[in-house]
């Protein structure tokens, strides 16, 4: 791991006879910490929440001066012989909260010039220790100290570090981070995913974007969990962060942990495409394959359109039955939906009206598909959730906001969680 010159503090070397030295921002190098799956690094939040403190004036005791200042001089010369001593000496004079503070301060310089980081942790105790820490700069210390006990794996002691941390500023995310990272490393994963959640919910709260990294974090620690908390997850990184590589692992890991059936699957990948997150031999094949039956022209469409960009190779054995079959299927051709569209109003049951509005939708006719629906919805057998997130699917798709966004908010049950996303995608693309 890279160190800082000044690892893990900053501004902590001042003369000891000057007005007295705040802590003021402890910054300490940070390990890249790795995804469980193959998601990129990234390094947390290092800047203390912590205000400085204004400085004060200290009185140091007669017999404490010289202890401190030989001490001072041996650390200043980084004179390592004899800093044990000094230091020794100094702890021993030291009577006052303020002297405590002032050796802890120079015993920390030298572990830190010395790079050693089990030095360290002793004078960041120290100075907890010392009783002299205002109440502002007590969590930027135990922040440093619970970072550096965990690189060490000293994960109890960590932990306690930034639970200190939070009993002070429940909102304290750079603790709520770490202690994540701590707990994940105990085995606790449940709670590792809700510490992230609190972080997130704490930028959030302060009208602050999170860093990204954080939602890959804790996407990363569900899904690797199998929680379902990684679906509301991955909603929210979409709806801070919409790209398409994004909704495709999104939308990936709603299929995965949301184990929707077929048609949930296939609706999944429709966004997918709305989107642009389509990508791989194994999503146009899934998207063909769902689509083949219920919406011949869509998968041929879909299959096109991959095949024209590029993103599949059509003569590969897992695309070449399935496009000839295609190509040659007369199936809900688009010439005989108008039929099929009126025997469909007459009919009694929604069945035939939801299937002609999804042609229509795979065709892109989405003005069509939204009359079918409609009128499914006003006939026996209909299952109004389906039909209705297929309804907010094709307002969404045809522009119309708010139709779109009151179809999705009726949907219930198992499409709740799809109606979701659509509904991220309405914020952020239509």
């Amino acid at each position: 791991m890279a160190r800082h010159s000044h690892y893990p503090v900053q501004c902590i070397q001042e003369s000891l006879m000057k007005p007295f030295l705040t802590i003021g921002a402890l910054a300490l190098a940070t390990a890249a910490l790795q995804f469980a799956d193959v998601r990129p690094a990234f390094a947390v939040q290092q800047a203390s929440e912590a205000p400085a403190a204004a400085p004060r004036k200290i009185t140091i005791s007669k017999g404490a001066q010289k202890p401190l200042a030989e001490l001072q001089t041996a650390v200043n010369a980084n004179d390592v012989a004899n800093i044990p001593a000094k230091l020794a000496a100094a702890q021993a004079a030291a009577k006052s909260a303020d002297e405590k503070l002032l050796v802890a301060q120079l015993q920390l310089k030298a572990s830190a010039a010395a790079n050693d980081e089990m030095a360290e942790i002793a004078a960041l105790n120290a100075l907890i220790a010392s009783g002299g820490l205002d109440q502002a700069q007590t969590p930027g210390v135990y922040v440093a100290l619970g970072k550096l006990q965990h690189k060490n794996k000293q994960f109890t002691q960590a932990a306690t570090s930034f639970e200190r941390v939070l009993a002070i500023n429940p909102g304290n995310t750079d603790a709520l981070i770490w202690l994540a990272e701590n707990r994940n490393s105990q085995g606790q994963v449940n709670e590792a995913v809700a510490l992230l959640q609190r972080a997130l919910q704490a930028k959030t709260a302060a009208g602050q974007k999170a860093d990204e990294a954080w939602y890959k974090r804790a996407i990363a620690l569900a899904y690797n969990a199998n929680l379902p908390s990684s679906i509301d997850l991955s909603r929210q990184w979409v709806a801070a962060y919409p790209s398409p590589a994004n909704w495709r692992d999104a939308l990936r890991v709603y299929r995965k942990i949301g184990s929707p059936d077929s048609t949930g699957m296939l609706d999944a990948l429709r966004l997918a495409r709305a989107t642009d997150g389509l990508e791989g031999d194994s999503d146009f094949f899934a998207y063909a394959s769902g689509a083949e039956t219920s919406s011949p022209g869509e998968a041929r469409a879909v299959l096109d359109e991959a095949i024209a960009a590029k993103k599949i190779d059509p003569a590969k054995p897992m695309f070449k039955d399935v496009v000839a079959k295609l190509k040659a299927s007369r199936v809900l051709s688009l010439s005989e939906l108008p039929q099929l569209a009126t025997e469909a109003r007459g009919a009694s049951t929604a069945r035939l009206a939801l299937r002609v509005g999804d042609a229509y939708y795979g065709y892109g006719d989405y003005a069509k598909a939204v009359e079918l629906y409609r009128a499914a919805l006003t006939k026996t057998g209909a299952d109004a959730n389906l039909v209705n997130l297929h309804l907010g699917m094709a307002l969404a798709r045809s522009g119309d906001k708010a139709g779109a966004t009151t179809a999705l908010k009726a949907v219930a049950g198992p499409q709740s969680e799809l109606a979701k996303f659509w509904l991220v995608y309405l914020a952020t693309h239509a």
